[in-house]
């Protein structure tokens, strides 16, 4: 077995990964994770490579009320940045946010100008802590999904969420209970993916 023995458990850790896969958020609902389930999520997501010790991430919760109250910021930002931005869109916006209990949004915090740790891998850094939080949740039997879209990647949401001007969303990881079995998709295949340089 490929894994490793803690607390009187031997975790196999190929397993868990092979039973990866994403709960789309509409499927994800109450509960979420309660806040010791939380405490240990977060202080396993951030075990991340993070070569200089940078800790180039960190993350923003929105739990509760504060979920719609996103979502209505972003459809007014939506609606003053492209003033024809179709009704259904900015319902999508309000929406977004209110299946899953708990969206942690996951920040790179990059120092473009440092010496010795370059801006792709302090961002890869905050990518792991994302996908971390999507293995831990599965582990507590939750269900997560990575979701990005413009709100990502627009600077008036970024003010929103109060990030500084080296600070980007990598992603929104949405968590909670699945509503059903969260389907399985067609996976590449290693042998096409996989050369030997000679």
């Amino acid at each position: 077995m490929l894994g490793f023995f803690a607390a009187g458990i031997t975790v196999d850790l190929l397993d868990l990964l092979n039973a990866r896969r994403s709960t789309p958020s509409r499927l994800l609902g109450e509960p979420g994770p309660t806040p010791t389930e939380l405490q240990r999520l977060l202080q396993s997501a951030v075990r991340v490579p993070d070569h200089g010790r940078l800790d180039p991430f960190r993350l923003i919760a929105l739990d509760g009320a504060a979920r719609a109250r996103f979502g209505e910021a972003l459809a007014r930002i939506h609606a003053r940045v492209d003033p024809a931005t179709p009704d259904a869109a900015l319902d999508k916006d309000r929406k977004r946010y209110l299946d899953a209990p708990l969206i942690l949004v996951v920040v790179a915090r990059i120092d473009e100008h440092h010496a010795k740790v370059p801006a792709q891998e302090q961002l890869l850094s905050a990518g792991c802590v994302g996908y971390n939080l999507l293995l831990g949740a599965q582990a507590l039997g939750y269900g997560a999904q990575m979701l990005t879209g413009w709100a990502a990647y627009d600077r008036d949401v970024a003010a929103l969420l109060g990030l500084a001007e080296n600070e980007r969303v990598v992603m929104f990881v949405h968590i909670g209970t699945p509503r059903e079995e969260a389907p399985e998709r067609a996976r590449p295949a290693v042998a096409d993916l996989l050369s030997h340089w000679q």
